[in-house]
């Protein structure tokens, strides 16, 4: 489970940025929260608003890109490319640096730090909370002798193969390629989101094309969708996934197969009509989408990460999605949600601890998490509070 991340000079953040889903004992969540098993009350929702362009996805985007990085850097970077990171144009040269403390499925509290450029990691380390925080490996560039010096305790890389590590690539990440367990443990990270280096993914045909497989291949994920988008009221009274193969066209190719989301509708009368979700509503489209991220996490224990939330859905869907990871019998494995939205309604479902205000002031953003603001009581109207521009992260238009 997460506990916090942080950030300093990434993208319109410039000074040190603390996203934390801890709760207090006298935070009076209104759902949404549990204590984890090293004895951590947390927040299993957390939502971020503010105005266009304050920087709420560049909020939620180092989380991405450390879970991308500890993955994939050495599978998905060639030995020349930049890493995918751009800091502020106040600070450019300085490195971005990010850090991460979760738990794991047993209760072991884990803190990953890295500090880095668009050309090379300058310091990446992992640490393992016993009694108190201890170092796995810490790896430093040493830039007079033009290598990283790393230090490992129960890590288990062989000191040859560490000095192999790419400048752009994670240790972490390199290390899962030789089959070191502690490596392969934490790259195992289940983080589901529309968000990549560029932002949010858009919806289009091939998503919806690519997301259709996804659910082909897990019936009992694929069958949770269909029951939730029966109950949304979309007007279908049932899904269907289906499969088209296309013949090669050369001897030499083989057929591709291909699968894509029928909607199922029955009129009056009972007669039953089938149409290609490509020509359902927006609205639909969306919600067979954003199930594609929820579902995962609330089957694993992950953490769905979502860049606008609500995007083409009515504001009143909003309680039913957020209510799945509410209810035990919906997220039995305490997954976790971290989300962007614009609708004000979340405010009057969420607790004062699990929202996030987002602001922007030459060409700077910073954020807070609204329980620290000053006056602000539990039982405030959040909504009606935060329209009148009392917390602020509000647009300021004409």
């Amino acid at each position: 489970m997460l506990h916090l991340f942080a950030f300093t000079n990434f993208q319109s953040f410039l000074e040190r940025t603390e996203v934390s889903l801890r709760l207090t004992d006298k935070s009076a969540a209104r759902g949404w929260d549990t204590e984890s098993k090293s004895g951590q009350r947390l927040t299993l929702a957390l939502a971020t608003l503010g105005a266009n362009a304050a920087g709420k996805t560049s909020l939620l985007k180092p989380l991405a890109f450390i879970s991308w990085f500890i993955q994939s850097s050495f599978t998905q970077l060639k030995p020349e490319d930049p890493v995918p990171l751009l800091s502020h144009f106040a600070s450019q040269g300085a490195p971005s640096e990010f850090e991460v403390e979760a738990e794991d499925e047993d209760g072991v509290l884990w803190r990953y730090v890295l500090h880095a450029t668009n050309q090379q990691v300058l310091h990446e380390a992992l640490y393992r909370k016993k009694d108190r925080f201890s170092y796995v490996f810490v790896r430093d560039w040493d830039e007079e002798r033009n290598t990283y010096v790393i230090k490992q305790k129960d890590f288990g890389l062989g000191a040859a193969e560490a000095q192999k590590v790419r400048k752009n690539a994670s240790l972490i990440a390199t290390a899962v390629q030789y089959e070191v367990q502690v490596a392969s443990h934490i790259a195992g990270i289940k983080l589901f989101t529309n968000l990549d280096a560029t932002g949010r993914e858009y919806l289009h045909n091939r998503r919806t094309f690519d997301v259709a497989a996804f659910f082909a291949a897990n019936e009992t994920l694929q069958n949770e969708m269909r029951r939730l988008l029966k109950s949304w009221d979309l007007g279908l009274s049932d899904v269907r996934i289906a499969k088209h193969t296309v013949a090669p066209s050369e001897p030499t190719q083989s057929a591709r197969t291909f699968w894509y989301p029928v909607g199922v509708h029955q009129v009056r009368g009972g007669d039953v009509h089938e149409i290609p979700f490509v020509y359902e509503s927006r609205g639909t489209q969306a919600a067979f989408l954003l199930l594609s991220l929820l579902l995962p996490a609330l089957a694993t224990g992950g953490i769905a990460l979502v860049d606008e939330f609500e995007n083409d859905l009515h504001p009143l869907m909003l309680e039913p999605i957020l209510d799945l990871f509410a209810r035990r019998e919906t997220n039995p494995k305490n997954a976790q949600i971290i989300f962007t939205c614009h609708s004000e309604r979340v405010l009057n479902l969420l607790h004062k601890a699990q929202v996030m205000l987002v602001e922007k002031s030459h060409c700077e953003s910073h954020a807070w998490r609204l329980d620290t603001v000053q006056g602000v009581r539990s039982d405030d109207n959040f909504a009606a509070k935060y329209t009148a521009g009392a917390y602020g992260a509000v647009p300021r238009v004409l």
